[in-house]
């Protein structure tokens, strides 16, 4: 009689230790209140919308699974390339600059970007057959509903400071009197058609009087730039955007479709919250 007793009391004493610090679980995958609370900083959201953001993920990894969809480190690895390609880096700057501005190891790096293409695939598998390109009515009407969302600055006057160290720059953008030999400068009239579009949403997002976040200059270095001044805006024509609404249109028909499948997924999901997150 004791011996069931005491191997009854083990049994339950393990079982309670299963879901120690375990706030939700989603078809046996574990969501702790750690991983909740680590959501909750790096997202500045409340717990309730870091569970659902995890819940999201643990039926994302399921599906992946279920589906059998895999990523290569080949795949991974041309990833990585086109996007320090695309930043003017070789392999190992964008390594660097990677971990200089995120922390990041070459390795934890690598896992998050299999974890993105692996997303993408998925979504594409479940988007496929769903997806439809919007007529020119469609693509007009967007236009006319939404002209503010399309002016644009005709240029922005800069000053560009650039570096080989990037602590020498933090102390710059967090104070502007400071000065540095080592930091170079030029002011620079950037028109809004010559550039890159990734410049000029970093340029537009920046506030005048502000400096941009530091980025990769491209020659092993890094720049950030000091707003001084920005043009007033002017409207665009239809046809310079027309590629741009089309991506909108369906990139809203994308989440609308994944976020309908995902819900659904959800409802019929076994997933139990263990105890409840403030």
């Amino acid at each position: 009689m004791y011996k069931i007793l005491f191997f009854l009391l083990v049994s339950v004493l393990l079982q309670a230790s299963v879901y120690v610090g375990v706030a939700v679980v989603v078809k046996n995958r574990a969501i702790t209140l750690l991983d909740i609370k680590n959501e909750m900083k790096n997202a500045h959201i409340d717990a309730k919308k870091a569970v659902n953001i995890l819940i999201r993920q643990k039926l994302e990894e399921l599906e992946i699974q279920e589906r059998k969809i895999s990523v290569s480190s080949g795949e991974v690895y041309d990833y990585i390339k086109q996007m320090a390609s695309h930043n003017h880096l070789s392999i190992s700057a964008f390594y660097d600059a990677v971990r200089n501005s995120n922390g990041l190891s070459s390795m934890e790096f690598k896992k998050k970007i299999k974890q993105k293409l692996l997303s993408q695939k998925l979504y594409q598998a479940i988007t496929y057959s769903s997806l439809s390109e919007p007529s020119e009515e469609e693509v007009s009407e967007y236009f006319d509903l939404h002209k503010d969302n399309f002016k644009h600055p005709v240029s922005f006057t800069v000053m560009i400071y650039v570096t080989k160290e990037r602590n020498l720059l933090q102390k710059k953008v967090n104070n502007p009197m400071f000065y540095s030999s080592k930091i170079q400068t030029d002011e620079q009239v950037l028109p809004y058609t010559k550039i890159s579009p990734e410049l000029a949403q970093l340029l537009e997002k920046t506030a005048v009087n502000s400096f941009t976040p530091i980025i990769p200059n491209g020659k092993g270095g890094f720049m950030s730039f000091y707003i001084k001044e920005v043009t007033l805006a002017k409207n665009s024509e239809l046809e310079s955007v027309h590629t741009q609404i089309v991506n909108l249109i369906m990139e809203g028909q994308r989440e609308e479709i994944l976020s309908d499948y995902f819900a659904k997924l959800k409802n019929s999901a076994d997933i139990n919250i263990i105890r409840e997150v403030k």
